[in-house]
């Protein structure tokens, strides 16, 4: 081969080489939240290529109900995504201690997040993380700002302030005092019982206290906040036996009721359907002058498929996720989701500022059935729904609801028998 005929050669098979390192690196990322398919292709995605060249993003979700059952299919099967969009707590568990979630305690933004919000995707000794957290959601209350006003009311910051308040509604009669049925049973525990009871069992330390066995829930601290919810049923409106979550959310809306218990989840539909002005506040405090507590429940994280090809360019994409920029976009698009990481996130929507404010003022935990304590039969999170509505209705009394519970749990945890 002559000289040149050579160098072109040699030129030719470096531009090749150059061609096939510089072609894109595709990650997929799969989720149960089909409902933010939009924003992921309109905000996230476009954001994270701009300045990330040579990786990109296909977001594919699956419809909520059968994510668990389609991802578990493809992960057995090998076809799954590059990044797993984890729910909190055993269901990510049992996929990291099944081989399929890596490790990700050693990725560099896990230390811009508390403990308390890595804790849903952690081994329970806590030697390994494995998603990186995304979002929460925090409980409190809603309340319709028009009526407040009307009524010359003012924002309840202790228990007896906050019946006062229900009081004053119900006396006038033009409001529902308050929103919530206990037909579906669930929102009596998790926008009843767990938005509340934080104040009373101290948030983290009852919660942990409890899992160690240490506490129980025959323990003042844990039947207490039944007995403020046996108080509720006088403030729920005729018929609230048969109300379903859907009814409780139109009777608000609509400017039926007063206060709604509420998740933050509701701030985008609320936001749509109320023609009145709305404002927020945190879950009153038994006495005046003591510390507060928040659900600042774990909602959703994502995490590295421990079989994928591309895991450099996951964990690239992993470390962005926990940055303020993401941070930011995640939780101006999906008002009442919010970032679970240290920095310093400014929201658009005031309502969801609000709730957010509370973090300032209030010590974060999370529900207190969530972490290990529902992992065997009876189920005390599903026991919890039940024996919540049971009080509400007055069919069973605080005390009979905790010595059940207790009972339950015994049965099958070791630390608490």
């Amino acid at each position: 081969m002559k000289p040149n005929t050579l160098g072109a050669a040699l030129l030719g098979t470096t531009l090749a080489a150059t061609g096939a390192t510089a072609q894109d690196v595709t990650l997929t990322i799969e989720s149960w939240r089909n409902d933010d398919l939009a924003i992921w292709q309109d905000q996230i995605i476009p954001a994270f290529e701009a300045d990330n060249p040579g990786i990109k993003l296909r977001f594919t979700p699956s419809a909520p109900a059968e994510y668990n059952a389609v991802l578990n299919s493809k992960l057995d099967a090998g076809s799954a995504g590059d990044l797993i969009t984890c729910r909190p707590f055993d269901a990510s568990l049992a996929l990291y201690e099944a081989g399929h979630l890596a490790d990700l305690s050693d990725l560099s933004a896990m230390g811009d997040f508390p403990d308390v919000a890595k804790s849903a995707w952690q081994t329970d000794d806590g030697s390994a993380t494995f998603c990186v957290p995304m979002a929460s959601v925090i409980h409190g209350f809603i309340y319709n700002a028009d009526a407040f006003a009307e009524l010359g009311l003012e924002e309840p910051e202790t228990v007896d302030e906050f019946f006062a308040v229900l009081d004053a509604i119900k006396e006038d009669g033009g409001y529902i005092p308050m929103a919530m049925g206990t037909n579906d049973q669930w929102e009596a525990a998790t926008m009843g019982y767990n938005n509340i009871g934080p104040n009373y069992w101290k948030g983290e330390e009852g919660r942990k206290a409890l899992i160690a066995g240490e506490q129980s829930l025959t323990d003042e601290p844990w039947v207490a906040p039944f007995r403020q919810l046996a108080r509720w049923n006088e403030y729920l409106g005729f018929g609230y036996e048969a109300q379903t979550y859907p009814d409780s959310q139109n009777l608000f809306t609509l400017g039926r009721a007063a206060i709604y218990p509420a998740g933050s989840w509701e701030i985008s539909g609320f936001n749509t359907q109320a023609d009145f002005a709305m404002g927020a506040f945190p879950p009153p405090v038994p006495e005046a002058g003591q510390e507060c507590h928040i659900s600042d429940h774990t909602d959703i994280a994502l995490g590295l498929n421990a079989a994928s090809p591309n895991a450099e360019a996951a964990r690239t994409f992993l470390n962005w996720v926990g940055s303020a920029e993401f941070a930011s976009l995640y939780a101006n698009a999906l008002p009442g989701f919010f970032p679970l990481s240290s920095h310093d996130v400014q929201l658009e929507d005031p309502l969801a500022q609000e709730f957010v404010s509370w973090r300032q003022e209030c010590a974060s935990t999370i529900r207190s059935t969530y972490q290990i304590l529902s992992r065997g039969t009876p189920n005390l999170e599903n026991e919890t729904w039940n024996a919540s509505a049971q009080v509400i209705r007055g069919a069973e009394s605080p005390e009979d609801a905790a010595a059940r519970l207790q009972d339950g749990l015994a049965s099958w945890y070791e630390p608490q028998q």
